[in-house]
């Protein structure tokens, strides 16, 4: 676990000029560690989940109300929390996935923010993932949109000083890449890792649901242009046919020259810097993604802070939800895991002010607007096997398409009904 020199620093700035505010509707028992509290629940997944201990000293030096922290395992977590909301047994706060916000809203686990400053300064496309019907349920918190990480050395070996800005750029500078370096690849898009083409059918426009959201939209022109562009960057030989176990260490990968282009988000940064030894600094660079007229939106993995409707301590909760999204936490998170403050505000920090940065914030402002269906998750996974058919010409794209079509429409009966019922909007 990284050592942050910052910590007493942030904990002071911190219990001096945060905790009134922080706290306007706790009773003076809550501020002064009344004996016997019961400690607040927190769950969360991924490094969120690792590293969040390290940002609750300070809330409960200031207030007295101590956090029992859960980190759930990332593959396990979606299944767990629906678990403990059909038990009574939620935690008072909890971090989901910004996909997962329409499905908790609907079904009542979670409880619209109270108060609009909560979200007052937030990046416009993030806090549009976690609005249901009109209302705030979630404050966004942990943001990674992908870039591209490249290697500027064997660019510079093409004759590109940056990645290129549009698709067919992205094949000649492929080609260029390839001609260098028969023997590997240039683009690191394993098949069991979506985003990437995600980002594509949005690029292209491609809606994906239709009537309502209640049916599949694959087979249409734009829709279609995204798989064909995706599959030509494997069927050309500049992408691999390999899922992530057959290449278990991208980091290596990426510093050995198997790959010159990663589309990946920001918490590989750490990973980059931790292992400069490998890969030292001067070699790789980050860009914005290209689309298919230049850049454009992109797709990204976004989490943000819910309480439970049914918590008993809402104003001490929602006291936790202030503390973990400040900007002073974000700040520290940052530091800690890689992923990027949701606020704008934390943004005027000198500590975000590194060029390397600088396309993650621009990329920041043109989010794709994925589908809010309780059922996405499970979509995104189909597109994913319908994507890997294709690539390894089980099925030719109309067939693909047409599958796609129909397992999601599967997937989305009860919506559909509910929907043809009229109890659902």
């Amino acid at each position: 676990m990284r050592h942050d020199p910052t910590m007493g620093e942030q904990a002071q700035d911190w219990t001096r000029r945060a905790a009134l505010g922080l706290l306007p509707t706790l009773g003076l028992a809550a501020c002064t560690g009344a004996p016997g509290r019961e400690p607040l629940k927190f769950w969360a997944m991924s490094y969120e989940g690792d590293y969040s201990p390290m940002l609750m000293p300070a809330f409960t030096a200031a207030t007295g109300i101590a956090v029992d922290v859960q980190s759930l395992p990332a593959t396990a977590a979606h299944e767990k929390l629906l678990t403990a909301e059909a038990g009574g047994a939620m935690p008072d706060v909890l971090m989901l996935y910004n996909g997962w916000v329409q499905e908790f809203a609907t079904i009542g686990a979670i409880a619209p923010i109270p108060s609009p400053a909560l979200v007052g300064d937030m990046f416009p496309g993030v806090l549009d993932a976690t609005r249901v019907q009109g209302r705030d349920f979630a404050v966004p918190w942990s943001v990674a949109p992908q870039v591209q990480f490249y290697r500027r050395d064997i660019l510079a070996k093409a004759g590109y000083a940056a990645p290129a800005e549009d698709w067919d750029g992205w094949l000649r500078m492929g080609h260029a890449i390839k001609r260098q370096r028969p023997d590997d690849f240039v683009f690191m898009l394993l098949l069991n890792w979506p985003d990437t083409l995600i980002t594509m059918l949005g690029q292209t426009g491609a809606t994906m649901l239709r009537d309502n959201d209640t049916r599949g939209n694959f087979q249409t022109t734009e829709a279609r242009a995204a798989f064909a562009y995706y599959a030509r960057l494997f069927a050309e030989g500049l992408a691999p046919k390999a899922l992530s176990t057959e290449i278990q260490d991208p980091v290596a990968a990426f510093a050995q020259g198997y790959f010159a282009i990663w589309p990946t988000g920001p918490t590989t940064l750490l990973d980059l810097h931790r292992r400069a030894a490998e890969i030292p600094a001067e070699r790789w660079g980050t860009a914005r993604l290209a689309g298919p007229h230049g850049l454009g939106a992109v797709s990204g993995l976004s989490t943000s802070l819910c309480v439970s409707a049914s918590t008993p301590r809402p104003a001490e909760a929602w006291a936790l939800v202030r503390h973990l999204s400040s900007p002073a936490s974000e700040l520290r998170y940052q530091r800690l895991i890689g992923n990027l403050p949701a606020r704008l505000s934390a943004w005027s920090s000198p500590q975000l002010r590194a060029p390397i940065l600088a396309p993650f914030k621009e990329q920041m402002r043109f989010p794709t607007a994925a589908p809010k269906v309780i059922e996405w998750e499970r979509i995104k996974l189909e597109i994913q096997f319908a994507a890997e058919r294709v690539v390894r010409g089980v099925q030719t794209i109309p067939q693909a398409l047409a599958g796609l079509d129909t397992r999601v429409d599967q997937l989305l009966a009860k919506r559909r009904a509910l929907v043809e019922a009229g109890t659902l909007a």
